[in-house]
């Protein structure tokens, strides 16, 4: 009966020493509008590059469809960190947790190296003319950043991350269709891993 009782004081023991090494506050739902999000600027970004092929004409740096699709990847990148901070305070009051905490600093920091690193390998990109191989760099990267950070909270982000990975490569194998694969990562795949994670954590 006494071994059974240390057990259990051993498995309580481990399980808060988890928790408190983990930031467990993170929103599902918001993943799920940040693909909603996703999905749309993909469908507005491809109906300018589709109207630029119907025009025959190409796209530069200075050309004003570039600039449109630039404009629409940062509203969703805005409107997407605004909504997780957001829902993620929500949930860490109702978990009375506190969201700015030595496990969210870890998360943070491990989730930025790879992101910022991605993000300004993909302007360099830009910046050289190589526009086919931002989508699978940003799909890359961005896997690297929730593998990295996934140490840190829950397991799903590591799913996540992998997926990611795989869609950022095949992207750079069927180059033509990168956007395509980049609705598919950020769009269906925030709506998939959030849901799920919706509904495994957030309605306990």
């Amino acid at each position: 009966m006494d071994s059974n009782n240390y057990l259990q004081d051993i498995k309580d023991i481990k399980q808060m020493m988890s928790q408190s090494s983990q930031f467990i506050s993170l929103s599902g739902l918001s993943g799920v509008l940040a693909g909603i999000y996703a999905i749309i600027g993909a469908i507005y970004a491809n109906s300018l590059i589709l109207n630029l092929s119907y025009e025959k004409t190409y796209m530069t740096l200075e050309s004003e469809t570039f600039k449109k699709i630039i404009i629409t990847a940062l509203v969703v990148l805005v409107a997407s960190l605004m909504t997780a901070y957001v829902m993620t305070v929500r949930k860490a009051k109702k978990m009375e947790e506190n969201v700015w905490n030595p496990s969210s600093r870890r998360l943070l920091i491990n989730f930025l190296i790879p992101l910022v690193t991605g993000g300004i390998f993909a302007l360099l990109l830009l910046r050289h003319g190589y526009y086919g191989l931002v989508a699978p760099i940003t799909l890359l990267f961005y896997g690297l950043a929730c593998l990295n950070a996934s140490k840190y909270t829950l397991r799903d982000v590591r799913y996540l991350g992998i997926t990611e990975i795989i869609l950022g490569l095949l992207a750079v194998e069927f180059s033509g269709f990168g956007l395509y694969f980049w609705a598919i990562g950020f769009g269906l795949c925030h709506i998939v891993y959030g849901g799920m994670m919706h509904f495994k954590y957030d309605r306990k």
